[in-house]
């Protein structure tokens, strides 16, 4: 099995591997089920500052990230890994979705592009023709948290990194429903009990509770998610 790879571009490496150093993604690094390439920006800048931005043209508030500097950080990343896709990740992206990580676990890796300030110069995001990914509707002030996000719901779908790949496939998005609730001992815990059913030994009707429970928690929390299950001929309402 080869190596899924995760090369990362950013202004800041100290920041990683961080969580993804931990439990079982860091298992997974140490074993060699994936791997991490982290490239510093900053050595591609060509004065004794390390400058990496500039002035935008047509005025504003911010500074933005120079696409020569960038673009020698990103050459050298693919030079040995062409085939990697370009991801970078920036709010204004597709928001990232567990069929794309499925498509991503799939491949050999990607590389993540990290911007910081007010972004990164358009012609070099053209120029290596990056997919833009956005974690969710919200600003975070760099792509580092976001990349270490998108690689964390990658790897953890790797044939290794998880030991029960049975809790992975029962997980929320996987079945197009959000997941069902889950209980554990005590059976009773400050006056809450645990569900009859899970208590019967019947797994038939176990897994007839665990569904409707997620097709209720779906109907309630993510009407969006809902339509789409019901559109695809999973349930029939009326």
């Amino acid at each position: 099995m080869s190596v899924w790879q995760a090369k990362v571009a950013t202004l800041f490496p100290e920041m990683f591997p961080g969580v993804l150093g931990q439990s079982l993604a860091g298992k997974a690094l140490e074993n060699g089920i994936w791997s991490l390439d982290v490239k510093d920006i900053r050595d591609h800048a060509t004065d004794r500052h390390r400058t990496v931005d500039d002035n935008p043209f047509g005025g504003g508030a911010g500074m933005v990230m120079r696409p020569d500097i960038v673009d020698a950080a990103l050459r050298e990343l693919r030079a040995d890994a062409p085939q990697l896709p370009l991801i970078y990740l920036s709010p204004r992206g597709k928001v990232l979705n567990q069929k794309r990580c499925r498509e991503l676990a799939a491949g050999p890796g990607a590389i993540l592009l990290c911007g910081r300030y007010e972004g990164i110069d358009q012609r070099v995001l053209d120029e290596h023709q990056a997919e833009e990914i956005s974690i969710g509707d919200y600003i975070l002030m760099g792509g580092e948290l976001p990349a270490m996000v998108l690689i964390e719901s990658c790897i953890r779908l790797i044939e290794g990194t998880v030991n029960k790949t049975e809790s992975v496939d029962e997980e929320s998005f996987e079945t197009g429903l959000l997941e069902y609730p889950h209980y554990t001992r005590p059976a009773n815990w400050n006056g809450r009990d645990v569900p009859e059913i899970l208590l019967s030994g019947h797994h038939a009707k176990v897994q007839a509770w665990r569904h409707a429970q997620a097709e209720e928690i779906t109907r309630e929390r993510r009407p969006d998610l809902w339509d789409q299950y019901v559109a695809n001929g999973n349930i029939k309402e009326g």
